[in-house]
């Protein structure tokens, strides 16, 4: 008999500080991918609770009624709790429903969650392709468990971690995301900030990041390395999602984007392809990495580029080196202006609540960012991360007060710093986005912009009132 497989993308809420949006399952339909080209004699189905719009009721009658042998699903930390709730549904249907997860947060505390949810069976670590293949292979009675790297799970009471699986060496050998598998869905995913009522698609070309900052959970997800399809696959897996799915704006969800390994060949891959300026498209960089090729950027405008995330931090010397970036200041001013010179939008991420923090050295960092004029700015709070060194380094000296994983989100104040409560960053944080969006000539640039983006982004964000829910959370 086939085996029949559930991806479950469970129902959460939408991360409010970048507006409404709802992204496709992007890292299920990659699995599934593999999963359907590997082995074809598999069941596959991807319930999709967001897009759905199903409530905890629903996803319990659809387990049901498809009736998998296996239920799998995964998701950040601020996610674990929905993903072993999906897990203990599918067992109160059905004790022989085998259930696994994975991603960041579960590949970090594999074993605090198997303590934890005895509903989860099995933790799939790190890269997940290979390992849940031979996982299914085992269900199936093909493969021994206690022989599939990368794999974590009980074993006659006790835990039983195997080893790291080693990581896929041509990220090219990959299928293109199994998009087919929630078809019914793509007019409902969205980002209106970003894109519109467009449809918006998600597509990975890398995987990991080289560089070590101590707040990130990729580097080392990744084992530290930067992996990255050809630019030639970039292309064509971008021209894919545009012409068989109409994917009017798409998100290269790259974790470092690295212009001077790939960026000019990307550029001339899409202009063969019939990118051009009109086309657009998204992705996230460093900001010396930018600084440094100002002609790869303007290249990568005229083919439909619009839009960069700049992981700006802070604009202290000494919190940078603090968090490991290997960027200095400048970098992040000198960055912006070369996003504006070709009308990309610049979008900062800030960090407020490290530990050396102060009521004084957050507004000199309000006043950093209003002066350096980025487009947008979203504001976070250090966040200890499992699996990163500011969690290794806040638990080890007892400096985490909350230890809901629901709250880990950046948008909830995790720690207190040497001299500001847990409360006051909070309150702190709220003012950073006041003192941005809250600021008369910020508004007006944003509101009447001739960026298009930009104009939509702030009246967007406008509207869905995201000072107020800042505000609540104090």
């Amino acid at each position: 008999m086939a085996t029949k497989l559930l991806f479950v993308e469970p129902p959460k809420d939408y991360w409010f500080l970048m507006g409404e949006y709802l992204p496709p399952p992007t890292a299920l339909l990659a699995l599934a991918a593999y999963v359907e080209r590997e082995l074809k004699d598999t069941e596959l189905k991807v319930l999709d609770c967001q897009a759905e719009g199903l409530d905890w009721k629903g996803v319990e009658k659809r387990i049901a009624s498809f009736g998998p042998s296996i239920v799998a699903t995964s998701g950040f930390t601020c996610n674990a709790y929905v993903c072993a709730k999906v897990a203990q549904i599918a067992k109160s249907i059905d004790p022989g429903i085998v259930t696994v997860v994975g991603g960041q947060h579960f590949s970090s505390m594999d074993e605090e969650s198997l303590r934890s949810f005895p509903e989860i069976d099995f933790i799939v670590r790190g890269e997940g392709e290979r390992t849940l293949v031979e996982l299914i292979k085992a269900v199936r009675g093909d493969e021994d468990v206690a022989r599939i790297n990368g794999l974590s799970f009980r074993q006659s009471g006790e835990i039983r971690r195997n080893p790291d699986r080693e990581l896929i060496e041509d990220l090219n050998s990959l299928p293109y995301p199994a998009y087919h598998l929630v078809e019914g869905n793509l007019d409902r995913y969205h980002f209106k900030m970003m894109a519109g009522k467009t449809r918006y698609m998600i597509l990975e070309g890398s995987r990991g990041c080289a560089h070590r900052c101590s707040f990130c959970t990729q580097w080392r997800h990744w084992n530290g390395t930067w992996r990255t399809k050809t630019p030639q696959r970039i292309a064509e897996e971008m021209a894919f999602l545009r012409d068989h799915y109409g994917g009017e704006f798409l998100w290269l969800t790259d974790d470092n984007f690295e212009f001077g390994r790939r960026g000019r060949q990307l550029a001339e891959e899409l202009k063969l392809r019939g990118f051009k300026e009109s086309s657009r498209w998204f992705f996230q960089a460093r900001s010396d990495d930018i600084a440094r090729h100002p002609e790869v950027v303007s290249q990568l405008r005229s083919v439909g580029n619009t839009w960069q995330l700049i992981g700006v931090e802070n604009g202290s010397a000494q919190l940078l080196k603090d968090f490991k970036k290997g960027e200095r200041v400048e970098d992040a001013v000198q960055a912006v202006k070369v996003l504006k010179d070709n009308g990309i939008l610049a979008q900062a991420m800030v960090i407020i609540g490290s530990r050396k923090d102060t009521r004084q050295s957050i507004q000199q960092l309000r006043d950093f960012v209003l002066d350096l004029e980025v487009d947008l700015a979203i504001f976070t709070a250090l966040t200890p991360m499992p699996g990163t060194e500011v969690f290794e380094e806040a638990k080890r000296n007892g400096w985490i007060d909350d230890w809901n994983y629901a709250n880990y989100d950046m948008a909830h104040a995790i720690m207190p710093t040497e001299t500001l409560s847990r409360k006051e960053v909070q309150r702190e944080l709220y003012n950073c986005y006041k003192s941005f969006f809250g600021s008369p000539p910020t508004i007006i640039k944003g509101l009447f912009s001739s960026n298009e983006q930009k104009k939509r982004c702030y009246r967007h964000l406008a509207g869905k009132r995201v000072l107020s829910t800042l505000r609540h959370l104090i």
